[in-house]
């Protein structure tokens, strides 16, 4: 996954709203009006799961981003569709999933998207809006699809006076830089994170090389909260705050082992908060089942898109994405995610998740967890892991980092086993689940054509 250049491009989050009728029905259809349409502000930080403070993590110090989670909504079951950058982000920039449209694979330029299926940036402008990219922070956009120019300048500024405006902005700090990590960051930081206090997932060993890599990742994320911070104050100074939705999220999950480029919940689950002053309850929580295309299909839904009521009825129909605020608003039962090439490894992965359990499908089983060059060159706690394991000094958990070979599927309750660690796929007592979301799996692949699948048939 060698950092590339950025682009224009978009991206527009989805999440789930699942029995919020709390903010269902704090958000007037009204809002929705032509003519009273809000500002849209996309924040998206890089590689991050849900290590903040409101989150509950401890050491890191996170006060922008607790603050808009105090004045709005923080949903705690929110995932993307796939584990790194570039399929996450396709799918959130057109709210279809990325093995309908051929994108799934990470940085694999010049694919044209079916016919019909259009980013939705493009939908914003011809809506009115003015969409910006950047706003003095990354303009990375990352797409592997060929399309039109997805943003009319750099800045909101630019717009129309009373135009609104949706705004892509990421922000590259918590993507580790490659051959420096986050030394850069942490040598900035004013309160560097103390290793000492930090807390490892128990597949990681409990090594001072490990505490510190873990360190340096919540000082990336806290100089990354001081950015969401300027954002939102520029907001207040231009006097548009109370008009503005903002939704924060990470493109894709962490950075780290077991994390990006996977699909357990460290590579897919993501934070996401929205704040609307006066239409998102302060202080929500919703634990509600939220994919990233769900978001895409929420700002079309706040921007009216499809008719002048702003219904879902009025959405384009080939979004895969539903909308979680409004009086459309759509819950779901559980969310699917992809993984296909990244780099120079094709390990075809796919993943169901319902509020309970996770099961993985892994159709190259023999590949391991085979890490392509750029993580094996920009993960720390590699080296230290693969020393340990010669030295037979890791427990059976932290050995699920150098295993050679991988289950063909796997089966965690969610619950009980939150780091994914005892697979339950060959339990006599789970089998009607593993059976039923099995079949939630094909009937995806089935109902998507995924892409990514054509010339592969299902292991036994």
């Amino acid at each position: 996954m060698k950092h590339a250049p950025s682009n224009a491009l978009a991206r527009l989050l989805a999440s789930t709203l699942v029995a919020s009728s709390l903010l269902v029905g704090l958000l007037a259809p009204a809002v929705l009006a032509a003519g009273a349409r809000s500002n849209i502000v996309w924040i998206m930080a890089e590689d991050i799961s849900t290590e903040l403070a409101c989150y509950g993590e401890p050491a890191v110090q996170t006060p922008h981003l607790d603050a808009l989670a105090s004045q709005g909504a923080r949903y705690t079951n929110a995932f993307c569709t796939a584990p790194s950058c570039t399929p996450s982000r396709n799918a959130m920039m057109t709210g279809v999933y990325q093995t309908r449209t051929g994108t799934q694979d990470q940085r694999r330029s010049g694919v044209t998207l079916p016919a019909g299926v259009v980013p939705i940036t493009r939908l914003l402008r011809e809506a009115g809006y003015y969409t910006a990219l950047g706003c003095g922070y990354s303009d990375k956009t990352d797409l592997n699809f060929e399309a039109d120019p997805l943003f009319d300048g750099p800045d909101w500024q630019a717009r129309r006076p009373g135009q609104p405006f949706f705004a892509q902005i990421t922000l590259y700090g918590t993507h580790r830089n490659p051959g420096r990590g986050w030394t850069d960051v942490r040598r900035r930081s004013p309160h560097p994170v103390d290793p000492a206090k930090v807390e490892l997932p128990p597949y990681f060993p409990d090594d001072p090389a490990c505490r510190l890599d873990w360190a340096m990742y919540l000082d990336a994320i806290e100089a990354m909260d001081a950015q969401v911070g300027q954002v939102v104050a520029r907001l207040d100074r231009e006097g548009i705050a109370d008009n503005t939705v903002v939704i924060f999220i990470g493109d894709n999950g962490r950075c780290h082992l077991r994390g990006k480029c996977w699909l357990y919940d460290p590579g897919i689950r993501v934070p996401l908060v929205i704040r609307w002053p006066g239409h998102v309850a302060p202080g929500s929580v919703e634990t509600s089942l939220v994919s990233m295309i769900d978001v895409s299909a929420t700002v079309l839904e706040i921007a009216g898109v499809g008719g002048a009521d702003g219904g879902a009825d009025g959405l384009p129909d080939w979004l895969d994405g539903r909308p979680i605020l409004g009086p459309n608003a759509q819950s779901r039962d559980h969310v699917f995610a992809a993984r296909d090439l990244i780099d120079e490894v094709m390990d075809h992965i796919r993943c169901v998740r319902t509020d309970r359990y996770k099961y993985i499908r892994n159709y190259n089983p023999e590949n391991g967890y085979r890490e392509c060059e750029y993580v094996r060159e920009n993960r720390p706690m590699l080296p230290v892991i693969e020393r340990l394991a010669a030295e037979g000094k890791l427990t059976s958990a932290q050995q699920t980092i150098v295993a050679q070979t991988k289950p063909a599927e796997e089966l965690y309750d969610i619950v009980e086993d939150p780091f994914e660690l005892n697979n339950l796929a060959e339990s006599a007592e789970h089998r009607p689940t593993l059976e039923e979301l099995r079949g939630l799996v094909d009937g995806w692949i089935a109902e998507t054509g995924d892409k990514g699948l054509e010339h592969l048939e299902r292991p036994n």
